[in-house]
């Protein structure tokens, strides 16, 4: 599930006193500091003012998630994006050669299938209909595995899907490129799915003839995770 849990602490930051009686008010008379608490409170602080809100932690900066820790590391050099399966030309780009492609920039929200959320985050990479133009998929081929540097991370996309107006392969956030933990080189951006879609650290595209089901929908989640509209929400 990508970004989905809570880190250190490098993002937190100290609950004070105006967003305690904001959370009273909004009717929570206690946290609990665990992973199924924690989500509860940030789902709950979705109904409070906006000036509560902007006190108040929860939804307001990422929870860094990772299966097989710690987190892969990017080398400029050595790294490299395969694109392959049911293609006419199998493709090979360095960093270098993914910047160099058409750039697109967009701000979206980032949602969790926890219930957390974080606002208006400015992307920059890649929209698939120029990866697909690469490599040039075979009639046979009807969606994209995206294979992350961190095994055994995978998922996948119809290929309908992966050409909505807003989802990319992003190697930027906020003005900067991706940072470890955020997924570098390169993540997948779907911001009409929940985050556990949004593979990060993206080393391999290999066109399919069908959806196969990733790391977390091989665990009951939902192959189609929109927000708002699967997993129970």
């Amino acid at each position: 599930m990508a970004d989905t849990a809570p880190t250190d602490g490098e993002d937190g930051r100290p609950l004070g006193r105006r967003a305690f009686l904001g959370l009273v008010a909004g009717g929570l008379s206690s946290l609990a500091w665990g992973g199924q608490a924690l989500d509860l409170a940030s789902q709950a602080t979705r109904v409070l003012p906006e000036s509560v809100r902007a006190a108040i932690p929860f939804g307001q900066g990422w929870r860094i998630y990772a299966v097989n820790p710690p987190y892969p590391a990017f080398d400029r050099a050595t790294w490299r994006l395969r694109i392959d399966g049911l293609v006419e030309r199998p493709v090979t780009l360095t960093y270098a050669q993914l910047l160099a492609l058409p750039q697109a920039s967009q701000k979206t929200d980032f949602h969790c299938v926890t219930g957390w959320s974080v606002d208006g985050v400015r992307w920059r990479g890649v929209r698939f209909r120029d990866l697909f133009a690469l490599a040039s998929p075979l009639p046979s081929a009807r969606a994209i595995d995206f294979v992350s540097m961190e095994a055994p991370y995978v998922d996948s996309l119809t290929l309908g899907q992966a050409l909505a107006p807003d989802a990319m392969l992003a190697h930027a956030m906020d003005g900067r490129p991706l940072a470890r933990k955020h997924g570098a080189p390169a993540r997948l951006v779907m911001p009409q799915m929940y985050g556990y879609k949004g593979v990060k650290w993206v080393q391999r595209l290999t066109f399919t003839s069908g959806v196969n089901d990733g790391y977390w929908e091989q665990r009951g989640y939902d192959r189609d995770a929109w927000v708002g509209g699967s997993n129970g929400r």
